[in-house]
């Protein structure tokens, strides 16, 4: 474990929480490993592990809006335009938020529930609620219950391989290998949220 991951599980919930607002400003270790290493380390018993998941749930979500608010302050243009130029760094491709976009247009709670649980994609798309306008309130709560069953499911796993001997560097690789068939599956399940209109775009 390096230092500063122990000086902020060290400052107890806040630190949790701060721990998983910084996972959604930067991904770094990403949100899956670090519910799976709290779910194995942190949670001795179910009480405590759903005082986990409060704390997780609220830095996630406290993240998402500050996202949103630095997408209002951007606006569409500049996001769409900061996004096209630096989205590759961050794996979030410029189709996937353009799609997004135009998800949201259609269905913006659907749209912020469904980008929950696509990787990448959940950290970065509150900028495009935000560019937007969305209605705060019906983003919040949507964001909210996406990130309350993402961190749930993770924080399970990892309080059920608790002393069990598994390896978190293999197991997350594993689960990153899931995340990616999920996404397709949802990309998919949902395709007409965004794709309709993708033909006579590019025209």
């Amino acid at each position: 474990m390096t230092d500063p991951l122990s000086a902020m599980l060290g400052l107890g919930l806040f630190g949790i929480a701060c721990l998983a607002f910084t996972e959604k400003i930067l991904p770094a270790p990403p949100s899956h490993v670090l519910l799976l290493f709290l779910g194995m380390t942190r949670s001795p018993d179910l009480a405590t592990l759903c005082v986990l998941l409060a704390a997780t749930t609220f830095g996630s979500t406290t993240g998402c809006l500050f996202w949103y608010a630095m997408g209002r302050r951007l606006g569409p243009a500049r996001a769409d335009a900061l996004v096209g130029r630096f989205g590759r760094y961050i794996f979030l491709r410029h189709a996937t938020y353009a799609g997004f976009a135009r998800a949201y247009r259609r269905n913006h709670v659907r749209a912020s529930l469904v980008a929950q649980f696509v990787p990448t994609v959940r950290n970065y798309l509150p900028i495009l609620a935000g560019a937007l306008r969305l209605p705060v309130l019906p983003f919040a709560l949507a964001t909210l219950f996406g990130a309350t069953l993402w961190n749930t499911g993770f924080l399970i796993a990892g309080y059920s391989m608790r002393g069990s001997g598994h390896d978190l560097l293999v197991v997350a690789f594993r689960i990153i290998v899931v995340l990616l068939e999920m996404t397709a599956l949802l990309a998919l399940r949902y395709r007409r949220l965004w794709w309709p209109r993708l033909g006579p775009a590019r025209g």
